[in-house]
């Protein structure tokens, strides 16, 4: 039980070290949260399974190639690498991604730190809140963008691809999403300052 007491970098390091263990108690602490994640963009157990197999592979090929140099960001890292594999999955079967989140999985959880405060956790509870509320205010094609742009990090090109719209139609709607949102966003002044 003294695991759950040990800071990621320090397993990390163990299992860099030869300690295989290390390596399965990693796995055991974040599965659920980088799972959540996987399934969120998929929605599909067999797919979601393979790409956290694959994540875990990439892993562990760049732990044993000693190339692994995130300052004891070890979730961020791995999140990118799941991130990653799940771009390329769309990329290949051309599918438009539905974005979900999940109890267990939030936009602002892979970006949150583990030395946040606590009262600037609540401010960024707050927000993520608000920013939900305000996306879904969005027309939808609006929306789309928003989200395959910000929140899984296509490039107009991919986003082009994806959704069937020239670069410039994403562009427009980038553009034009990015306008309404300031315009939401002064509509509830009020209710996001309380």
């Amino acid at each position: 039980m003294a695991d759950l007491h040990i800071p990621d970098a320090l397993l990390v390091k163990n299992y860099v070290d030869g300690n295989e263990n290390a390596l399965s108690t990693l796995i055991k602490r974040h599965e659920s949260k980088i799972y959540g994640f996987i399934y969120s963009k998929i929605a599909d157990r067999d797919i979601s399974n393979d790409i956290f197999q694959d994540t875990f592979i990439k892993v562990i090929k760049t732990l044993k190639s000693n190339s692994y140099n995130e300052e004891g960001k070890f979730l961020p890292w791995v999140m990118r690498i799941s991130h990653n594999l799940i771009v390329d999955h769309f990329r290949k079967t051309k599918k438009m991604p539905m974005y979900r989140e999940t109890e267990e999985f939030s936009i602002f959880s892979v970006m949150s730190d583990d030395s946040l405060t606590i009262e600037n956790k609540m401010i960024f509870d707050q927000v993520e809140v608000d920013l939900k509320k305000i996306i879904e205010e969005l027309p939808s094609d609006q929306k789309e963008v928003l989200v395959m742009r910000m929140y899984q990090d296509m490039s107009f090109k991919e986003i082009s691809e994806i959704t069937g719209v020239s670069i410039n139609t994403a562009l427009g709607r980038m553009r034009y999403a990015l306008m309404n949102l300031r315009k939401i966003i002064d509509k509830h002044q009020i209710i996001l300052t309380n």
